[in-house]
């Protein structure tokens, strides 16, 4: 075959034959035309599951690049890059094109996956994760030999795909020839069109629709009767419920289809083992039980994912969301759902980041469904209530919104792209994460100081792994070597869960595995250890002593990676708890074998209760031994000594303190400087106001007499408001504040005279007559007045005071130049309120005479005369008198 060109080419794909069956065969011709020739063209795919989309789509779409001219001037054709979230969904969906194409797997259809390559030079298609297609972005953003691109299962808004998006739409600009099309299983799909809209102001890219292709389907809802979640995760009641529910379902599908096979859902490698364990336990040996999770080898995925052969007994595929879309599990006609997923979430507050387990999302729900009916009629098990599912959100939550941006934040800074401006992200990034993100980055040294990415940067970003990880192992090589600092990489960023936390005792068990998990780890190490001799250390490495026992080794890079979570054992606390660099608090696992040990280098912490987190609220789940030294060496940026003064109890104190982050290494009593004793008074000031400081009742009487002036005349009287004292604190405070700086107890410290420096002259002159501290009443008294609180704003002075002291007294004095009436509380002999008033003309006209009648029986020697106007006031009984 000749192309326009007149350069040979291989045959186009039988898109007739691959496409036999499909549904989307029947959408190929619509999505051809909105790609307009495939010369820079973009479209989104909107097909549910099953549908065919990712099997026609890139042959379809290579057929069309294959008609421009070649991309090295030698005939070498353009190849088509289709991403898959998940490695084994890659493999599968290469694996399957190639058989329909009659072709050898690594031919015309291939595929890279992290540690795994199957392509030639011949490769036309070639499948990939989506970390391999960003990594090549940044060594070229021109994809050289790429024709075009397939972004496939978009609307799962993984991390990596959302940053794909972006950083293609620029590429579009650039390469007018590269096509790209979006699909997505959900009806998000004008969201990404409007996304890929060109960049000259045109609209939003075609979208091109397919009809479902589900058969039939039954859902049979059995809410489980135990919880499904507990403090520790989930429980172990409910996986029983769902292996027994799976079991049960299963015999009753296979009566009815000894072909069938099931595919129950769970969130976890964890729970993955425990339900097929339930499983094998309760059907015996005539029926395969698989399990299909990130941590099996990719054998044991791929036999999964593939179809029974002839001869081979039923299956059960005991699955995370691996299953959930991407790909299809031929046979399934039964899907047993217990309604949880994993999502990564952070815990900015702590520190912390990590997947916890919620209830997936009704999209999920209705694609792990579609598995049952894809292939013919189907039934799904749901091990929840309709309530659960109605309650649950509607699309799983975008991981851009919740996980840590450390490795895309790196990932946009090397694209020239710093925290995303300016790139079409389907969601923009969240601020504190963002900075947070930088942060880190900035001390690893990985970018500068307007956000772009240094050379450092660039060196850990080819690096497959969390960045923090990445310096480690560039640093950990000088003190450990590249071949054991590449091993703990290897298993700290595997999915692997380290037995009661212990990661030296996980990487003995890698060491001595034969099987997938232990052929996968080692493979993964000697691609880093490769990594790693190429970039060669980096500048500003910390020297750390060198260490040769593995134990050792594994907290030294632990401590490398995450300074910020050296860990210190909590004296007296239990030897399960721990205090992180960073200032949060975690615990051991119970009976983990790390109990004890004075320090920890952590690789995982996350949320928890319950008897795990030993009420600390987070859990240690991957960690190593440290040393004292080896934690001051790795973490030595964290290291400060300082004078820490604090005014506390009444005095201020000081100690020398020598920290790593939030753990104290040393503390030496010193005397604190003046300028340190101020500094730790303001602190204490500004953070819990001004009652730490010691108020007499004389003090407290004289604040309130002039706010209230302040109330009621405004200036020149002070303002005594919180606000306003400490606005002036210096002004009205100075020599006391250098006393209690000094040393002195703040019980020596009266704040009467202080309050005076703030009175306005010649004004102070008339505070007695404006707001007289007592009031003179008939009987010869002096009562006090109580001003009301400072910030009890249109409360009154109020003299308390027995009725009888009173008589005669006609009208109610005033204070602040008559504006205001004392209200007075007129008290029984044994001083028990009668009555409350600011008009004592009123009280003695009216109200009085009851007071008089219901008073005169219980206290007959007082004195209660009817004419209140007239009568002698005395704070006698009738007889002294």
């Amino acid at each position: 075959m000749t192309s326009p060109t007149g350069r040979k080419q291989a045959p186009d794909f039988d898109l007739a034959a691959i496409g036999a069956g499909l549904p989307f065969h029947d959408s190929a011709t619509a999505l051809a035309a909105a790609l307009g020739g495939a010369a820079g063209g973009s479209a989104v795919v909107q097909a549910p599951p099953g549908t065919g989309k990712t099997t026609l789509v890139p042959p379809l779409l290579a057929n069309l690049v294959a008609r421009l001219p070649a991309s090295d001037g030698a005939g070498k054709p353009r190849r088509v890059v289709v991403t898959q979230p998940r490695r084994v969904a890659a493999r599968a969906a290469a694996r399957r094109l190639s058989a329909l194409d009659g072709s050898r797997l690594g031919g015309r259809v291939g595929y890279t996956v992290r540690g795994e390559r199957h392509t030639g030079p011949e490769t036309l298609i070639e499948f990939v994760t989506p970390g391999i297609l960003l990594r090549r972005l940044l060594a070229d953003p021109d994809l050289p030999g790429t024709g075009g691109v397939v972004l496939d299962e978009v609307h799962e808004r993984g991390l990596e795909t959302d940053l794909l998006f972006g950083m293609l739409a620029e590429v579009r600009q650039l390469r007018a020839d590269l096509a790209v099309v979006a699909m997505s299983a959900t009806l998000d799909a004008p969201r990404f069109a409007a996304l890929l809209a060109d960049g000259d102001g045109g609209g939003p890219a075609p979208v091109v629709d397919c009809p479902s292709a589900l058969h039939p389907l039954e859902t049979e809802w059995r809410p489980a009767p135990v919880p499904r979640l507990d403090g520790r995760g989930v429980t172990r009641a409910f996986l029983e419920f769902v292996a027994a529910t799976a079991a049960d379902a299963y015999r009753h599908a296979a009566a009815a289809d000894a072909a069938a096979d099931a595919l129950v859902f769970v969130p976890g490698a964890r729970e993955v083992s425990q339900v097929a364990g339930e499983l094998r336990s309760r059907l015996g040996h005539g029926v395969d039980v698989l399990e299909l999770h990130g941590q099996v080898g990719p054998g044991e995925q791929d036999r999964a994912v593939s179809g029974r052969r002839p001869g081979e007994r039923a299956r059960i595929i005991v699955s995370t969301d691996l299953a959930e879309s991407s790909l299809t599990v031929p046979g399934v006609r039964l899907v047993v759902d217990s309604g949880l997923a994993r999502e990564p979430r952070r815990d900015a507050g702590r520190a912390m980041n990590g997947l916890v387990t919620v209830s997936c999302s009704r999209a999920s729900a209705e694609q792990r469904a579609g598995r049952a009916a894809r292939q013919g009629p189907g039934t799904v098990v749901r091990c929840y209530s309709q309530q659960a599912y109605g309650a649950a959100p509607a699309h799983a939550t975008p991981e851009i919104s919740v996980a840590d941006l450390t490795g895309a934040a790196l990932v946009l800074s090397c694209w020239g792209a710093p925290r995303g401006t300016g790139l079409a992200l389907p969601d923009a990034p969240p601020e504190q994460a963002m900075d947070d993100a930088m942060e880190v980055l900035r001390e690893l040294g990985a970018v500068a100081g307007d956000g772009h990415a240094t050379s450092a940067g660039r060196s850990l970003a080819a690096i497959p792994a969390d960045p923090r990880l990445g310096r480690a192992l560039l640093d950990g090589a000088a003190a450990a070597g590249s071949a054991a600092a590449a091993d703990v990489v290897a298993a700290v960023a595997g999915d692997a869960r380290a037995p009661g936390a212990d990661l030296p005792r996980l990487l003995s068990q890698f060491r001595n595995d034969n099987g997938p998990a232990g052929r996968h780890w080692a493979e993964e190490s000697r691609r880093l250890q490769a990594l790693a001799r190429r970039a060669g250390p980096l500048a500003d490495a910390p020297v750390l002593p060198v260490v040769t026992d593995a134990a050792g080794v594994a907290g030294a890079v632990v401590a490398l990676a995450f300074p910020d979570r050296v860990a210190r054992r909590v004296p007296g606390d239990g030897p399960e708890r721990y205090l992180l660099s960073s200032g949060t608090r975690a615990g051991l696992p119970a009976g983990s074998s790390l109990a004890g040990h004075e320090w920890l280098a952590v690789a995982e912490v996350s949320r928890a209760e319950g008897r795990d987190a030993a009420g600390t609220g987070a859990v240690i789940r991957a960690a190593a031994p440290l040393s004292a030294d080896l934690a001051a060496a790795a973490a030595s940026h964290l290291v400060i000594e300082r004078v820490e003064a604090v005014f506390a109890q009444g005095r201020v104190t000081a100690r020398k303190v020598r920290r790593l982050g939030a753990i104290v290494l040393a503390s030496t009593p010193v005397r604190p400087t003046p300028a340190e004793g101020r500094a730790a008074v303001a602190a204490v000031l500004q953070r819990e106001g001004l009652a730490v400081l010691e108020w007499s009742t004389a003090a407290t009487a004289l604040r309130r007499r002039i706010a209230f002036l302040h109330r009621e005349l405004g200036e020149p009287w002070p303002d005594l408001s919180e606000a306003g004292l400490t606005a002036v604190l210096q002004e009205w405070l100075g020599p006391e504040l250098e006393a209690l700086a000094a040393g002195a107890h703040v019980k020596a410290v009266d704040l009467t005279g202080p309050l005076r420096r703030l009175l306005p002259w010649p004004e102070a002159a008339r505070l007695e007559e404006l707001a007289p501290e007592w009031l003179d009443v008939p009987s010869g008294s002096k009562v006090r007045i109580d001003y009301p609180d400072v910030a009890d704003e249109g409360a009154k002075p109020v003299a308390a005071v027995k009725l009888q002291e009173c008589f005669g007294l006609a009208e109610t004095p005033r204070l602040a130049d008559g504006r205001v009436p004392v209200l007075f509380h007129l008290l029984s002999p044994a001083r028990r309120p009668l009555a409350v008033t600011d008009d004592l003309t009123s009280f003695w006209s009216g109200p009085y005479a009851q007071v008089r009648a219901g008073m005169r029986g219980r206290y007959p020697k007082h004195p209660w005369p009817e004419d209140p106007w007239s009568a002698p006031a005395t704070a006698r009984t009738k007889q002294r008198k």
